[in-house]
């Protein structure tokens, strides 16, 4: 054990896993990051820039932004909440997935289109049921 309880890595010892981690070994110095901490590197790059030029309020407005442009606004029925906002905020608005274009409600064998009177009984406490016969 070193001074100040910390312990150091001997060249060419052994690599203990439970003290150094599965990456702090010669192949984990000549791997690259994997890619989930290159963008959190890049991301706290980016707030570290923002914070510099617009001060540090400019964070905590956007995170702020970021909360409550978050939130489901529509409750839960036939019509999906577009979150355009958000989108917008975050710039995910550019991107195009496959959850855009794959697998949408509408081009199921089994879809129903919603009966909007129905849905308002139920929602009025006058008739029982779903509020859109899609949805169980």
């Amino acid at each position: 054990m070193a001074s100040g309880g910390v312990v150091k890595k001997e060249i060419g010892g052994n690599h203990d896993v439970v003290r150094f981690g599965v990456n702090d070994s010669v192949k984990g110095d000549l791997a690259p990051p994997h890619p989930l901490q290159e963008a959190k590197f890049w991301a706290d790059k980016k707030r570290f820039g923002a914070e510099a030029i617009y001060g540090s309020a400019f964070n905590i407005r956007k995170d702020l932004d970021a909360q409550i442009l978050s939130k489901f606004q529509r409750p839960p029925g036939a019509l999906p909440s577009s979150m355009l906002g958000y989108e917008a905020l975050t710039g995910s608005l550019d991107d195009f997935g496959f959850a855009d274009y794959l697998n949408l409600p509408q081009d199921s064998e089994s879809f129903r289109a919603p009966d909007m009177h129905h849905g308002m009984e139920v929602r009025l406490g006058l008739s029982k049921g779903p509020v859109c016969p899609s949805f169980n």
